[in-house]
């Protein structure tokens, strides 16, 4: 264990791999936060310390404690766990540190309790029982069996629509049936070919009826909160097809109007919609389809929009790693696929491309939560300072407020740039919300563009 910096620690605040401890006067508490430390992502267990307040009480005897400690964690808790235990000092008193690394054995439970009600998982600042889902997903991440590639083994090969399967691999490759193993969307079992889960819930031919909770619910809600709702949509489609009509769904209901001049109106985005795009394709890759009782689900208000999927981080990510660009997949079929159909870019740089796309749109940044057994992500709407433009995203502008209604090509010999590289820039300026092109079609010649006006 690296020697800590106490001062450091007390500056944040409790969370999935932080907390306080007063003492050792009620160890149940603090045997279900190692567990759970072990069972999710690590951690750092401090006693001495006052939760909430954070006042430091510290231990009078440390290395009795200590002792203590080390006998209540070895009797306590099944399979053995061994963390890393430091004294630190603290003026006249001390704190015991309690190091947990993410355990390469889980699942680790309580022993009284036994596995079926002993085992815990973090949950923001919580412990939080496990229950028969998450202990089973547990149990596949430390035998490195993912979800999504194990065998449905009451099925056949007939089980998969190879057609859909070929319409989309058609823009990247011919598939061939015997790709569908080298892509695990089938496997061998028991001398029978056999789909994955992956198979089934990316092209199979009754998804539903296997994985009834695998679609999309949508909604448009008025205002800020879920009382009165304003649109619905329920989407059974293919997981792949589902996210563009999920998209297109969103989409319509993210436009506001702005004025141009006296005369034109026109419509702008009031989110970044690629990164709207990349948190719906997020949801439906990194969805826990183990378990029952929710869809994904997409929320529309006034002022933000929320997309929620079943399952919590992978074990052994938090929020803060994540956004760091740490990646782990929990479905890596699903995974190899979504990248080869070219849905998903590098791995890990999903959720800084859409950290930055809020950026450039000046709002706030995205928040990422996990909610139950739930994660969240959530893209406001309000913009909170000014869209973030390059050099010559600027000199379009400032162009546009002398010049308003300019065609392509006099704004490119203006800025000196080409027609395609300032039309590429144009896109750009229109996706933020700050200039409008007003045209009859796609091809109209008389095309123009001009700068959003806000009173």
């Amino acid at each position: 264990m690296q020697s800590m910096d106490l001062i450091e620690i007390l500056k944040q605040s409790e969370g999935k791999t932080l907390e306080f401890k007063r003492d050792l006067s009620s160890p149940n508490g603090l045997l279900k936060t190692l567990v759970a430390f072990a069972n999710t992502a690590g951690g750092l267990l401090l006693v001495g310390i006052k939760d909430k307040t954070k006042s430091i009480f510290g231990i009078d005897n440390p290395l009795d404690e200590e002792e203590r400690l080390t006998n209540i964690i070895s009797h306590n808790i099944e399979p053995l766990l061994l963390p890393e235990i430091e004294i630190l000092p603290w003026k006249k008193t001390y704190v015991i540190a309690v190091q947990v690394h993410l355990s390469q054995n889980c699942p680790h439970y309580l022993k009284k309790a036994g596995e079926d009600k002993g085992i815990y998982i973090r949950v923001g600042s919580s412990n939080r029982m496990a229950g028969p889902e998450i202990i089973a997903e547990l149990k596949r991440v430390t035998r490195s069996q993912p979800f999504d590639m194990q065998p449905m083994v009451g099925l056949d090969s007939e089980a998969i629509n190879f057609r859909v399967a070929s319409e989309f691999f058609a823009s990247v490759r011919p598939l061939r049936q015997a790709d569908l193993i080298s892509l695990h969307l089938q496997t061998k079992y028991q001398g029978r070919t056999v789909p994955t889960v992956a198979g089934i819930l990316l092209f199979g031919k009754e998804r539903e009826y296997y994985f009834p909770d695998a679609w999309i619910q949508a909604g448009r809600f008025k205002g800020n909160d879920k009382r009165d709702i304003l649109d619905t949509l329920e989407i059974h489609d293919c997981l792949i097809r589902s996210i563009e009509k999920a998209t297109e769904f969103v989409r319509k209901h993210s436009m506001v109007s702005a004025d141009i001049g006296a005369v034109y109106r026109t419509d702008r985005w009031n989110i970044p919609q690629k990164a709207m795009r990349e948190v719906i394709i997020n949801a439906v890759v990194h969805a826990d389809y183990s378990q029952s009782g929710a869809p994904i689900r997409i929320s529309i208000f006034d002022n933000r929009v929320e997309i929620e999927n079943p399952g919590l981080l992978p074990f052994g990510l938090t929020i803060e790693e994540i956004q760091c660009g740490t990646s782990k997949l929990r479905n890596r079929a699903m995974g190899r696929i979504f990248k080869e159909l070219g849905l998903i870019e590098q791995w890990g740089s999903g959720i800084k491309r859409i950290k930055e796309e809020c950026a450039d749109m000046g709002l706030p940044d995205p928040l990422f939560e996990e909610i139950g057994t739930h994660f969240r992500v959530t893209l406001f709407t309000e913009r909170i300072t000014a869209p973030r433009l390059e050099e010559k995203g600027q000199a379009i502008i400032a162009l546009l407020a002398k010049r308003d209604g300019l065609p392509t090509h006099e704004i490119a010999k203006e800025i000196r740039l080409s027609d395609r590289a300032t039309r590429t820039r144009l896109i750009t300026l229109i996706e933020k919300g700050l200039v409008a092109e007003i045209c009859t079609n796609l091809r109209d010649p008389t095309k123009r563009y001009y700068l959003i006006r806000r009173d």
